[in-house]
C-alpha cells in the first residue's frame, strides 16, 4: 500500500542546499539528524522506526548490522548499516553511527536524499557550494588538497596553507 501523497511529497521533497555538508575527500552527504527531521515531517514522531534484523557484528575494526525501516506500522525498507572504529572503548559510538548509516540507507528507498546520488546533481552542488583546498596537518605538517564548503572555514586539525 502507497504513503499518501502528503507523505510522499515531504519524502521527495528537494533538499535545502544549507543542509548539505561536503566530506574532506569531497563526498557531500546530508546529515544524520536531517533525515530523522524527513522521517519525523513525513511519518510523525513515533510514526517510524528502526528495528535490528540481525545481531551486530564487531570485527578488529568495523561493526555491521542490518535493520528495517518500519513506518507506519509496516515495513518499508531493509538496509545493512556498517561503521568503522579504531578504538574498542569507541564500539558504542560505532553502534550509533551503524544504525545512522542504516537509516540512511532505507531513506534512499523512500527517494529521501536522492538528489546525493545524481553526478549531475553532485557536480552543480560542488561546483557551486564547495571548493578544494590546500591544508596543513597541525601535528604532523603533512600537506593535502580537502574539501570544504565556501562557506566554511578549514577546522581542526588542519589549518589552511
Amino acid at each position: 500500500m502507497r504513503f499518501s501523497e502528503e507523505t510522499g511529497q515531504v519524502l521527495t521533497a528537494p533538499l535545502d542546499e544549507n543542509d548539505i555538508e561536503v566530506k574532506p575527500d569531497g563526498l557531500i552527504y546530508l546529515p544524520e539528524i536531517k533525515y530523522r527531521r524527513i522521517l519525523n515531517k513525513a511519518f510523525g514522531p513515533g510514526g517510524w522506526g528502526l528495528a535490528p534484523r540481525s545481531e551486530t557484528i564487531i570485527t578488529p575494526k568495523m561493526i555491521t548490522r542490518e535493520y528495517a525501516l518500519v513506518a507506519e506500522g509496516r515495513l518499508v525498507a531493509i538496509a545493512r548499516g556498517e561503521q568503522d572504529y579504531f578504538d574498542p572503548h569507541g564500539i558504542p559510538t560505532a553502534t550509533e553511527g551503524c544504525k545512522s548509516n542504516a537509516m540512511m540507507r532505507c531513506c534512499k528507498d523512500l527517494g529521501v536524499a536522492s538528489e546525493l546520488w545524481d553526478p549531475r546533481f553532485i557536480r552543480t552542488f560542488k561546483k557551486k557550494h564547495a571548493q578544494q583546498i590546500f591544508v596543513e596537518h597541525v601535528t604532523t605538517k603533512k600537506k593535502k588538497a580537502i574539501w570544504i564548503r565556501k562557506d566554511d572555514e578549514v577546522s581542526y586539525p588542519f589549518k589552511k596553507c
